[in-house]
C-alpha cells in the first residue's frame, strides 16, 4: 500500500526546510511517498503575501487544487506555518497530519484543526507568537512543545541547542508515525 505524504511549506521557504525535511524523511523511511507542494502564485488576482490578512486566499489557490487531486487518497499531511491553512482540507478528507508551527492565532487554522477527526501532532515553540500551548492541547492530545523556540524552532544559545531541540521533534514525529501507521 502506498502511503502518500503531502508536504506543505510555510510562506518563506520551500517544503524541504529542516522542520519539514526531517518529518518528511521519517515518513519516507516508513514507506511514505512524498508529494511536496511549492506555492505557485498561480492566480494573478491573489497577491503575494504582503499583508498577513492575504495569507488564506494566497494559500487556498494551491491548496484547493492540490487536495482535489490528492485528498481522496487520505494522505498524511505535514504542514508548516502558512501550510497550516491546509487544516480544513485535511479535516474534510480525514487526513492524519503533523502541523509544525501551526498558526494558532488564525481562526481559519483553528477551525480546521477543530474539525479534524484523524489523529494530528501539533509542534510549536514557547517563544513563537503564533503558538498557544493551552489551545494546542485542547485541539489534540498529541502535542510536542519546544521550550524557548521561536517560529523556526530555533532556541537561544549555541546552534547545537537548536539541533538537539530538532532531535526531540523528530522523535515525537517518529512516535506519531509509528502510532498511526503501525
Amino acid at each position: 500500500m502506498t502511503r502518500r505524504v503531502l508536504v506543505v511549506p510555510g510562506g518563506m521557504n520551500g517544503p524541504m526546510v529542516p522542520t519539514l525535511a526531517f518529518p518528511a524523511e521519517a515518513a519516507a523511511r516508513r514507506g511514505g511517498e512524498l508529494v511536496p507542494l511549492w506555492w505557485t502564485r498561480a492566480d494573478p488576482s491573489v497577491p503575494a503575501i504582503a499583508d498577513p490578512a492575504d495569507a488564506p486566499a494566497f494559500a487556498e489557490v494551491d491548496l484547493a487544487r492540490w487536495f482535489a487531486e490528492h485528498g481522496p487518497s487520505r494522505p498524511l499531511v505535514i504542514g508548516r506555518s502558512l501550510g497550516s491553512f491546509a487544516a480544513a482540507h485535511a479535516a474534510r478528507w480525514g487526513c492524519p497530519a503533523i502541523w509544525m508551527n501551526p498558526l494558532l492565532h488564525r481562526e481559519e487554522v483553528v477551525a480546521g484543526l477543530r474539525a479534524a477527526t484523524a489523529p494530528a501532532l501539533l509542534v510549536g515553540g514557547t517563544a513563537d507568537r503564533s503558538w498557544n500551548p493551552g489551545l494546542a492541547r485542547e485541539l489534540s492530545p498529541r502535542v510536542h512543545e519546544v521550550a524557548e523556540a521561536d517560529h523556526g524552532l530555533i532556541v537561544p544559545g549555541p546552534l547545537t541547542a537548536s539541533v538537539t531541540a530538532l532531535a526531540g521533534v523528530v522523535a515525537a514525529v517518529e512516535d506519531f508515525l509509528d502510532e498511526i501507521w503501525g
